[in-house]
């Protein structure tokens, strides 16, 4: 079982990126229902959630740590955080909500250019001087927000008075945007010093 690429965790894994599509699918197909309807593909978010918390765990715990693992749970995140995201975004300006797409799109960029940037300063660090780059307190606030923050988004529109001004998301966009500029930062301060610019 240890050494199968298909054990438990590599399986959420992939279960992740399955329910990704699935949860852009419902989300934009979603907008020509009524605002209840949003309640499915919030639940598709939530199992997705789920999966990207569950995995590592059992991953670690169980000792079923393996290669396709290590390839297939960063790439399942990725497609979590950045997919969702952007869909997101084009469901706000499907309904026509201009200026909360307009404050989002700001928070979509910062997310997209903290993940490149960390993903690529990870593979330089590992390859330069093999240091792996753990996660800090910081990356697990930026996915808490972010999966927190996303929930809050969705359901929104059920809320009586909330709906129309939308002062959760504004709220939630901003500690999104704020853990995500901190998480960057800090693992730019903490593993830069590694990457060697002589090679």
């Amino acid at each position: 079982m240890k050494n199968s690429a298909l054990n438990v965790p590599n399986t959420l894994s992939l279960v992740r990126v399955l329910l990704v599509p699935a949860f852009v699918a419902t989300l934009l197909f979603m907008n020509y229902a009524s605002p209840l309807a949003y309640v499915i593909p919030t639940i598709i978010y939530v199992l997705t959630a789920f999966t990207d918390m569950l995995d590592g765990q059992i991953a670690r715990r169980c000792n079923l740590v393996t290669d396709f693992g290590k390839f297939i749970d960063p790439l399942a995140d990725k497609f979590m955080v950045i997919g969702s995201q952007i869909a997101i975004l084009v469901w706000m300006l499907l309904r026509e909500e201009r200026q909360l797409a307009i404050v989002f799109v700001w928070v979509v960029l910062i997310i997209l250019l903290r993940e490149l940037g960390v993903t690529s300063l990870r593979l330089v660090v590992a390859g330069s001087s093999g240091t792996v780059v753990a996660a800090s307190i910081w990356g697990k606030l930026k996915t808490v927000t972010q999966m927190v923050g996303t929930v809050v988004i969705l359901v929104e529109p059920l809320i009586p008075f909330f709906n129309e001004n939308h002062i959760l998301s504004y709220v939630f966009m901003g500690v999104m945007l704020v853990t995500t500029l901190f998480s960057g930062i800090d693992y730019l301060r903490a593993y830069l010093p590694y990457v060697n610019t002589n090679k």
